[in-house]
């Protein structure tokens, strides 16, 4: 199961966790819990570590930042999945910084020319060696094209996928273990979350898909007063190179600098609510790494703020049914219908479809009331929806990815408001929004815009129905069709047929052991000795012929 590679790695993993004194915590698993009085007798807790006054969600946060950029990312998006997690931890995790020394200027200008196969002065009058920023995946440097334009030049880092590929191989191998050994691996489904892991960070490996993905969200906010999105460049972009517009404005996080600036703080919180809604609703088509490092602030009409995205690497999207269901539940949330929330997960198929829609409805009613306690501005959103999900866990909610990132943007985005302004209704600025969006898609005009929609679709295969129905009944007329249904039943009997054949000689088989077995037993005939001991032989018989009989039988049968 092991390679050389991944056994150095696990070794390298093991140290670092003895060292933050976390192998309490894997002998406090279900699969260890039995001999973790061992773990006193192990030599490393015999010398003094660090860290051991820290509470563990900080001992494992400190862990994974040893571990490696693969692993903060890792655990970065753990801290979203709640589901997984205790709150400890996840609150723990979601302090992971994914900040890490940068690489050489000149490196960055090499795998330019390499992607360009020409010198990058044939590209940009200008290349700054210093970079601005510097994460795990990439790393940016500012430009200036030919011609004059100022531009920011992600790079990847070298040999990044190998390291990648190196620990998502042994993620995968810890996941495997973790699902057929931990009692709860089948319900959280650990290799389906590495997985999840594996699809994000290669995605992010590409960056022209993230040119892709910043070229949509920017048509769909063209023009918009509330967002703006950087251009691409496409001609200078590579997979390994991502070249876009420069773009100024104040970080999001800088409270101090937007006051300074006199911005207006509430309208800026509710757009950012705007901008997330029209994001998940109108285009189904959301940033879902909204964190204050990848937002900032056009400053310039302190009374019209604007945003500003950047780092478009994770995307999520909602099917129109999900959709539906969301701001459905939301509604129903607000308006207490407790009953209407639980028909709704099990209408999704988020919840098993056998599951008793009134204990649902007690559950989220338990938890659900005191929160209307306080004022609906105090109420978060994102925080009903964590509080629903756990509350579905008991009722064996099976993990929904794209729920997770919009629960994961709407804390940002949720958090992120709250801090501009704290005393933003993010409901009240919310519940139009939903209402609107849900008569759009619910009655008489839904039904006539949906045809308006279909009609061309139509329009192009009318000239083609006289034909196909002309060819159906031909087909008819000649007995076309007959033959392939009685082709389809000839097949089906063909199979059947065979399995008969062989129930039948393996009853026949087993049959005449069973007889065997009995005149061997009945008449006393005399048995093999050495290595049969002297009644074995006819209980063989009789149990391999038992055995061919039951295998025999038919599956639908009784």
């Amino acid at each position: 199961m092991f390679g050389p590679a991944q056994l150095l790695r696990l070794l390298h993993i093991n140290r670092v966790l003895v060292r933050h004194g976390l192998d309490e915590i894997v002998f406090a698993t279900h699969l260890f819990r039995p001999i973790g009085f061992l773990r006193h007798l192990l030599p490393w807790n015999w010398l003094p570590r660090h860290h051991l006054d820290l509470p563990r969600g900080a001992r494992i946060r400190l862990a994974l930042e040893d571990l490696g950029p693969i692993f903060v990312k890792f655990g970065q998006m753990l801290s979203t999945r709640r589901d997984l997690l205790p709150d400890d931890i996840a609150l723990e995790l979601a302090k992971l910084q994914d900040q890490v020394p940068p690489f050489p200027g000149d490196q960055a200008q090499a795998i330019v020319e390499r992607a360009y196969g020409q010198p990058w002065q044939a590209a940009f009058d200008d290349f700054s060696f210093q970079p601005l920023a510097s994460a795990s995946i990439a790393q940016v440097h500012a430009a200036r094209l030919r011609g004059g334009r100022e531009v920011v030049v992600k790079v990847l880092r070298p040999g990044i996928e190998k390291v990648i590929r190196r620990d998502i191989e042994l993620l995968f191998i810890i996941a495997t273990l973790a699902q057929r050994y931990w009692k709860e691996g089948r319900r959280l489904r650990p290799v389906e979350v590495v997985a999840e892991y594996e699809k994000t960070i290669f995605d992010e490996l590409d960056l022209i898909r993230e040119a892709a993905n910043a070229s949509q969200l920017r048509h769909n906010f063209k023009d918009s007063p509330i967002l703006y999105v950087p251009e691409v460049f496409w001609p200078e972009t590579r997979r390994n190179v991502l070249v876009m517009e420069r773009i100024y404005g104040i970080p999001v996080g800088d409270i101090a600098a937007l006051r300074r600036r006199g911005v207006d703080m509430k309208k800026l919180s509710e757009r950012g609510v705007v901008v997330f809604f029209t994001q998940v609703f109108r285009d189904s088509f959301f940033h879902a790494d909204m964190h204050p490092g990848n937002i900032f602030v056009n400053a310039e009409d302190p009374d019209d703020p604007r945003y500003i995205a950047v780092d478009f690497g994770i995307i999520g999207t909602l099917s129109p049914t999900d959709q539906h269901y969301l701001a459905e539940n939301f509604l129903a949330f607000f308006q207490r219908d407790y009953r209407r929330v639980a028909e709704l997960h099990i209408e999704s198929g988020w919840v098993p479809g056998e599951t008793r829609v009134d204990e649902f409805e007690s559950a989220i009613r338990t938890v659900s009331e005191p929160i209307f306690d306080r004022p609906l501005k105090d109420i978060s959103f994102g925080g009903f929806l964590l509080t629903l999900f756990q509350t579905a866990r008991r009722f064996n909610m099976e993990v929904q990815p794209q729920l997770v990132l919009l629960q994961k943007t709407l804390l940002n985005i949720e958090g992120l408001g709250r801090q501009l302004d704290p005393d933003l209704d993010l409901w009240k600025t919310a519940k139009p929004f939903l209402e609107s969006w849900m008569r759009d898609r619910v009655g008489p005009w839904a039904v006539i815009k949906r045809i308006k929609y279909f009609i061309p679709r139509w329009a192009d295969q009318t000239p083609d129905l006289p034909n196909l129905v002309y060819g159906l009944l031909r087909k008819a007329n000649s007995g076309e069709l007959a033959v392939q249904v009685q082709k389809q039943e000839m097949e089906r009997l063909r199979r059947d047929l065979h399995r008969a054949n062989r129930r039948n000689f393996h009853a026949t088989v087993g049959a005449a052991l069973i007889v065997s077995a009995a005149l061997l037993l009945g008449l006393g005939i005399p048995q093999p000795t050495g290595f049969w001991p002297g009644s074995l032989l006819p209980w063989l018989l009789a149990g391999v012929g038992a055995g061919l009989l039951l295998g025999a039988w038919p599956k639908d049968v009784g």
